[in-house]
């Protein structure tokens, strides 16, 4: 399996990176700037890889400098998997700029396309009229962000030529949390585990994230993860 991992350089792009590498995937880490290999390294070897062993796993490894708003159709060809890990906190309107912009590329592609979503847009009840970011006790620091992403998502589900799937983490998404390697994928409707948490570490949502990439159950959807 080939997978590119766009905008690679972020917190959840570069765990993806190293859960790709270590469930034995060939990856390719779309970036606008250097990757930080050492760290990489640094990352395989707190997960017991044996430096003897590094070299032979980074084979698998490719660097792509490259902006999203300047990849080509050409440039994602090739790939079976295509994970856009995409953030952005200040110019909120580029989250549905950048989706609308590679579904126009990718048109014709037959990769998997697997977007790394937000929680805000998840349904509070079974009619899906009320969202997560719609309740009185959601964040209002995080309200314009959860709006953007939730854009992006009503965007993405009038694709119909492309092979989607939207992937929302929980509403606490903890990125100093261990990895439990425990998850659960869950619908649209927010819901929580036994202890009543909607909750997930990036780590074990990164590694579930790789596992649905050779997961064909589903398609042209928007699903969640929780721990």
């Amino acid at each position: 399996m080939k997978i590119a991992i766009l905008a690679a350089n972020g917190k959840i792009g570069r765990l993806l990176v190293k859960e790709s590498l270590l469930q034995g995937i060939n990856v390719s880490a779309f970036v606008r700037y250097n990757f930080d290999t050492s760290n990489l390294k640094q990352n395989l070897e707190e997960e017991g890889i044996e430096s003897n062993n590094l070299d032979s796993i980074l084979q698998n490894f490719k660097i792509v400098n490259k902006d999203i708003f300047n990849l080509k159709a050409s440039d994602l060809t090739n790939f079976n998997v295509i994970i856009d890990a995409f953030g952005e906190w200040q110019d909120l309107s580029l989250h549905t700029k950048h989706i609308k912009y590679l579904c126009s590329i990718l048109k014709g592609n037959e990769a998997k396309f697997i977007v790394v979503g937000g929680a805000g847009s998840l349904y509070m009840d079974k009619e899906y009229k009320i969202r997560l970011m719609d309740t009185p006790d959601f964040p209002k620091e995080y309200l314009p962000l959860a709006k953007a992403s939730a854009e992006a998502l009503e965007y993405l589900c009038t694709q119909n030529e492309i092979n989607w799937l939207y992937v929302s983490p929980a509403a606490i998404f903890d990125y100093n949390a261990k990895k439990t390697n425990s998850y659960q994928i869950i619908g649209e409707e927010f819901q929580t585990n036994k202890q009543g948490e909607s909750i997930i570490s990036y780590k074990d949502y990164a590694m579930a994230l790789i596992k649905l990439a050779s997961n064909n159950t589903y398609n042209k959807q928007r699903i969640g993860l929780i721990s």
